[in-house]
């Protein structure tokens, strides 16, 4: 070895040791949700705090992302292991007494009632106490093209197609109906219509898509058709009901719509990004969705194909109503987390109106109360729908919040992904379903 190169080692050695012995630029680590607009949003969040004058170096933060795939038992893992890897970490409505004995109760801004409402500071709320900020409220929004729907409803031929469609795949002649009256039927009907497959003379090459990856997530997305129909995890005695003709039904409609080519024959493989890819490629007529997706879909440059005649409503009704799932995400406190202080710091302003502001403003979905979402409703029109349709037609399955709830839903994503795909029957996924929420709900 040279003297050259020895000297170049000293140096090098001796920066790694002056870095080392340094106040570290990020002392608050937030372990966040992956790959959608709530990263997006919790990135300019967490880019404004630390730019502020008034937080010291030691409690900026950090922020750190899994996969979305596995995430919730991968951080349950953690949390019950006595991880320090994060002092926040995500929250959901339907996860919060799962990871409660892990966690600590955090105190909120002065300024969080007033900006959010006691019913959204509730999806954090645990046992009485509040164990996270309600950053996202998650529900689904039924989009649509508004110019192809127009055309429709306006065109005597068209809609003598469309009730000849209708009869042949429903065994019902229907009309063309604008959205916000759509039955789960009508739905079909038109995403039939729209579809090449089915109708050569269509505009878009789909007239849906569905988002059929084995996902627990997606099934969030396709249970409220069967809520519609009566549908629920069980009674009030505790009986599994899952194994019902409102499941069936549900679990029909789709299997309709596959089979014919109302969504990409890749659907199977879909979720949330690849979902919004084939909606804003122009060839998609209705799609259910995340509200998340409205920012995106609605951009001019984001999605120029489809932005200027994209429009949302509240999903489809059925027999016994119009419903909505919906949850909350949110931020919460590691009960080992190494620096506290730092944590609680961020999260007080975290649920402040400034920050609360700046997570609408960057994608994020935030339940505002008038007051506050009046202040980015010409930028966010669908944070005023999103208030609105939770206060409608939100729900929550019954055993939707217990400690094995995400298990529920992944259990129904196998067998019904399963039934969708045409690797079982139909009887035979309901079954398989029944028993296995029965041994998780027991």
């Amino acid at each position: 070895m040279t003297l050259a190169t020895m000297k170049r080692g000293a140096l090098l050695a001796a920066g790694i040791a002056s870095l080392l012995a340094s106040p570290a630029l990020a002392e608050v680590t937030v372990l966040g949700w992956p790959g959608g607009p709530e990263e997006v949003a919790l990135r300019a969040a967490a880019d404004t705090y630390n730019a502020k004058s008034d937080v010291a170096d030691k409690d900026k933060v950090e922020l750190l992302f899994f996969n979305r795939e596995g995430f919730w038992d991968k951080l349950q893992a953690d949390l019950a292991a006595g991880s320090k890897a994060f002092d926040l970490n995500l929250l959901a409505t339907y996860s919060i007494g799962r990871y409660a004995p892990f966690m600590e109760p955090v105190e909120l801004s002065d300024e969080a009632k007033a900006v959010y409402g006691d019913s959204v500071l509730s999806t954090m709320q645990y046992e009485g106490k509040q164990y996270g900020v309600p950053t996202d409220l998650s529900l689904h929004f039924m989009y649509f093209r508004k110019d192809l729907v127009d055309a429709l409803m306006k065109d005597d031929a068209a809609k003598a197609k469309y009730a000849e469609i209708s009869e042949k795949y429903l065994g019902k002649k229907l009309e063309p109906k604008a959205p916000d009256e759509w039955t789960w039927e009508d739905y079909a009907a038109t995403a039939l219509y729209f579809t090449q497959a089915v109708n050569p003379d269509s505009p878009t090459r789909y007239g849906t898509v569905l988002q059929l990856k084995n996902l627990l997530f997606n099934i969030m997305i396709w249970q409220s058709v069967p809520r519609a129909y009566g549908a629920n995890w069980m009674d009030d005695s505790g009986k599994i009901t899952v194994n019902s003709d409102a499941y069936r039904k549900g679990l029909e409609i789709y299997k309709l719509l596959y089979d014919n080519g109302a969504t990409p024959r890749d659907s199977l493989s879909y979720e949330f990004a690849e979902a919004n890819a084939a909606f804003a490629s122009g060839q998609v007529a209705a799609m259910l969705q995340w509200n998340a997706a409205a920012g995106d879909l609605t951009s001019k440059e984001k999605s120029p194909a489809v932005a200027e005649v994209t429009d949302t409503v509240a999903p489809p009704a059925g027999p016994e109503g119009r419903f909505t799932h919906i949850h909350g995400l949110g931020f919460g406190l590691n009960k080992n987390a190494e620096n506290k202080e730092g944590a609680a710091l961020f999260l007080k302003w975290l649920s402040s109106k400034e920050a609360a502001l700046i997570y609408a403003r960057n994608n994020g979905a935030p339940a505002l109360t008038p007051e506050v979402v009046a202040e980015v409703a010409e930028a966010r029109p669908d944070l005023v729908k999103l208030g609105e349709f939770a206060g409608k037609y939100g729900y929550v399955m019954n055993g939707g919040t217990s400690a094995k709830a995400l298990s529920v839903y992944e259990l129904q994503a196998k067998e019904f992904t399963g039934y969708w795909s045409g690797q079982q029957s139909i009887d035979d996924a309901l079954a398989n379903t029944e028993k296995g929420m029965a041994d998780l709900l027991k």
